[in-house]
């Protein structure tokens, strides 16, 4: 493929998943094989995507506080460590081991997800007025939290479904604050994941560069969307997105 044509590529697969990634989730199951396609081993290819969703993370986090949406709880701090805690073990795995499972295991939690979304929406999406539960009464939201960071860590690719299912099915938070708090997460163990990548020396920044040029113009406009769309919407375009992020697993 010619390289121009490739980076544009690259530019507009990583627009949509920025775009997708802030509002759902698993813009990571178009880029990495975008990346794949100039045959990039998928080990790199799973490092190097970091470098877009770090960045594009910042952007999504700060987009969300600019628009006044507070993701400050007195769980903050616990919520975003166990996450980070579940990244970095998860980042040292994939780092060391072939990824021969990403495929069911992702498209099992998209599958689930979708059909819990259809078949009883109100575990992921709360009615209004349903109150914030504390971290300490909700020990499953422990595991959630953590297996979500560890997955995210892993291969990164649907962890924003996990993070739903853990913030807003387990601790009850609406849907704006949930991706807000989705983002802040996803930067940090991000962050820590990134920092096994460079030291295994597993990403490419050219590409991961280029790439995340269009995941953070995807986050910024992104927001506005998120924090202006109906509840209602944003629940029929997170059930949307787990079906195309399944087909995509199914199929890739």
């Amino acid at each position: 493929m010619d390289p121009i044509l490739y980076y544009l590529l690259l530019v507009f697969t990583g627009l949509l998943a920025g775009f997708v990634n802030t509002l759902a989730g698993g813009g990571s199951s178009l880029t990495i094989p975008a990346l794949m396609i100039m045959g990039m081993p998928a080990d790199i290819a799973n490092g190097t995507n970091r470098v877009g969703v770090a960045l594009h993370s910042v952007v999504a986090t700060f987009g969300f506080r600019r628009e006044g949406v507070e993701v400050a709880s007195p769980d903050s701090l616990s919520i975003v460590a166990i996450t980070v805690i579940g990244g970095l073990i998860g980042a040292l795995i994939a780092s060391f081991l072939p990824n021969l499972y990403l495929k069911p295991v992702l498209l099992g939690v998209m599958v689930s997800m979708a059909l819990i979304i259809l078949v009883r929406p109100s575990v992921v999406v709360p009615p209004p007025g349903t109150p914030v539960a504390k971290l300490k009464d909700k020990p499953s939201a422990w595991f959630g939290l953590f297996a979500a960071g560890l997955y995210g860590g892993f291969v990164h690719a649907g962890v924003g479904f996990l993070l739903i299912g853990a913030i807003a099915g387990t601790l009850r938070y609406d849907l704006v604050r949930t991706n807000a708090f989705k983002m802040l997460c996803v930067l940090a163990f991000t962050m820590a994941a990134l920092v096994v990548f460079i030291w295994r020396g597993q990403i490419s920044w050219l590409p991961g560069l280029v790439l995340a040029v269009g995941m953070m113009v995807g986050a910024h406009y992104s927001v506005k969307v998120a924090v202006n769309v109906s509840p209602m919407a944003l629940k029929w375009f997170l059930f949307l997105m787990t079906l195309v992020v399944s087909l995509i697993a199914l199929f890739a």
